[in-house]
């Protein structure tokens, strides 16, 4: 296979619970193998954060795992079984540290590693930032694939350092403001935010397509979630995720999608993979969508300070839960296992 022919490709729609790490890898993998069984395509994309919703909630304290734990080990045996791409995030240990690290499994056993490289808001409270490119040649594809994970979607630095990519591949989890703070002028407020972001969540995957010159894939998280006021823990932050999970040409055409209305599933499409010359040019700014000053001052600098804050202080006191956790690593780019390693993989649930 190579660039210029086109590709089946398809993406999961998760609606999955805060902090119930094995029982969202349990969904996960019956939506991977129902996306395969219906769309038989050669790429299959979950959304970042796979093990849970990436909110503000004590309950994410223990939503880490290992880096060559049960999420990575669950991508890389469905890829090999299924015989295709698959593309999935979580949070992860690597080293002495957590991050929010998106996976591209191989089915030669093989796998690369994405480090999100800003955690966004209250994620900064989970974990640190990376500093890969996100690059990275898919055997399987033949094709230099970008990964993006998150709020890296919404970033022209992104745009710029996966241009010339064949394809971007990457998951969304992106909960909204508040809905059940009802007393005006808050609620007029989180209304006015929130449907703005549905706007943006919407437009963001044909912006990137257009921005590098090649197909995307976004998959996203969908439904209602728990989440809390970082900055005063008692206060819920009752909200939704919002969905969106999308399919795009390199012009910016949808070639399929899922609504928040469409709530869970997955969707399929052929593309065709190849970097082409961009048609809209970078701009000289942080953020791809026009973000309000809520979005860029409160959630952004406010909350990605008082985050990184409280997780640097936690860490030296080894506070955080997943410091108790083996504090192994894995290299960015995995090459394909050997036989006798497939075969116990093949034979490891």
């Amino acid at each position: 296979m190579s660039p210029r022919t086109p590709i089946k490709v398809a993406a999961v729609q998760a609606k999955l619970t805060l902090a119930a790490v094995e029982e969202n890898l349990v969904r996960i993998e019956d939506l991977i193998r129902d996306a395969h069984r219906e769309h038989d395509p050669a790429v299959i994309v979950v959304p970042e954060a796979m093990t849970s919703p990436n909110v503000f909630n004590k309950k994410m304290r223990g939503a880490c795992r290992p880096v060559d734990g049960a999420p990575f080990q669950l991508l890389t045996r469905l890829a090999r079984e299924l015989d295709v791409v698959i593309a999935g995030g979580f949070l992860a240990r690597r080293g002495n540290d957590a991050y929010g690290t998106y996976v591209l499994a191989e089915p030669d056993g093989g796998a690369h590693l994405h480090d999100k490289d800003i955690p966004s808001a209250w994620e900064n409270h989970y974990y640190r930032g990376g500093d890969d490119d996100g690059r990275v040649h898919c055997r399987a594809l033949n094709l230099d694939v970008g990964l993006a994970s998150g709020w890296e979607w919404g970033r022209h630095r992104t745009a710029k350092r996966l241009r010339g990519v064949d394809l971007v591949l990457g998951g969304m989890c992106w909960p909204s403001f508040p809905n059940n703070w009802n007393v005006p002028p808050l609620n007029w407020w989180a209304k006015r935010e929130h449907d703005i972001w549905v706007r943006q969540n919407r437009e963001l995957p044909g912006q990137v397509a257009r921005l590098v010159g090649a197909p995307t894939v976004y998959a996203a998280h969908v439904g209602p979630v728990e989440a809390q006021f970082p900055a005063a823990p008692v206060v819920p932050w009752r909200t939704v995720m919002l969905g969106d999970t999308q399919i795009c040409a390199a012009d910016g055409t949808v070639l399929a999608r899922l609504s928040f209305d469409d709530g869970e599933g997955h969707i399929s499409a052929e593309v065709t993979p190849g970097s082409v010359t961009p048609l809209d040019p970078l701009a000289d700014r942080f953020w791809i969508p026009a973000m309000t000053v809520s979005t860029h001052v409160a959630a952004w600098h406010v909350m990605n300070n008082h985050g990184r804050l409280d997780y640097w202080q936690k860490k030296l006191r080894r506070k955080h839960e997943w410091q108790s956790l083996p504090a192994g690593d894995l290299p960015d780019e995995l090459p394909p296992v050997a036989d006798e390693q497939a075969q116990h993989f093949a034979t490891t649930p």
